[in-house]
């Protein structure tokens, strides 16, 4: 999840930043833009984030004018110390509204919430475009086997045998039954879109991992959650707090 967080104050944008990533690890916060001028010049000349924090009561204005000012589909949650503007605020692509000083928990359910709604921010001539992906994506099959590489051969690995998926130092791998791992020559990327997401799950930037692969499930530090599975792994698979009740969900399915 790319973000970007506009705030004036460097000590309050260093504390989100450090809750959003305490939060889920593979956010990454591209920039943290100090005023309405620089949010104006940064937004014009890059390509826009996931989502966008933002105070409201900036030094040279109020961060209403920046989306005046940029035509941006992004998302936003506004973080502020005052609740007078919270009408403004979701006429400007808000999602949630953040009263300062900024709880973690409250911070959690806005992420939370956007998750949930990321695929229904509809919106003009983006309707269009993303029926077309929807129609694109039921006219798509996903992979019943998947080519690796096993010393001189290539051999196509069933998706039904495929327990997790791990990537590791710009490698990935496919480990099956017998516990045995096969480099592939797609990233983990590729490799998520490929497969039906009601079997397989995005564990976190290292793991994909089947449902029936799932043994356990243990509570683990600060919220998150640790996923045993049936064959042993390189590393512990951790679900983030983000992903927890997502993944917990899709168990259930």
């Amino acid at each position: 999840m790319r973000v970007i967080i506009i705030e004036d104050e460097a000590k309050t944008a260093k504390e989100l930043k450090g809750m959003l990533q305490e939060l889920d690890s593979e956010i990454r916060v591209e920039v943290i833009l100090p005023s309405v001028s620089s949010a104006i010049t940064w937004l014009n000349g890059n390509p826009a984030p996931d989502l966008i924090f933002s105070d409201i009561q900036l030094g040279d204005g109020l961060s209403f004018e920046i989306f005046r000012g940029v035509q941006i589909d992004a998302p936003v949650i506004f973080c502020t110390a005052f609740d007078e503007y919270a009408i403004r605020a979701f006429e400007s692509n808000s999602i949630d509204y953040l009263l300062k000083p900024v709880e973690e928990d409250m911070l959690q359910k806005s992420l939370e919430k956007y998750i949930r709604l990321k695929e229904h921010l509809i919106n003009g001539a983006q309707y269009t475009n993303n029926l077309n992906k929807v129609l694109v994506q039921m006219d798509t099959s996903y992979k019943q086997n998947i080519l690796v590489h096993y010393r001189e051969k290539i051999i196509p690995m069933r998706v039904t045998e495929i327990q997790f998926i791990y990537a590791s130092e710009g490698v990935v791998y496919l480990y099956d039954n017998h516990e045995k791992s096969y480099p592939v020559q797609y990233t983990i990327e590729q490799l998520e879109i490929m497969l039906n997401p009601q079997q397989f799950f995005r564990a976190n930037r290292q793991y994909i991992v089947n449902r029936d692969a799932v043994q356990n499930i243990e509570h683990y530090f600060n919220r998150k959650l640790y996923v045993s599975t049936k064959i042993a792994t390189p590393e512990k698979i951790i679900i983030s707090k983000i992903k927890a009740q997502p993944f917990l969900k899709w168990i259930e399915q």
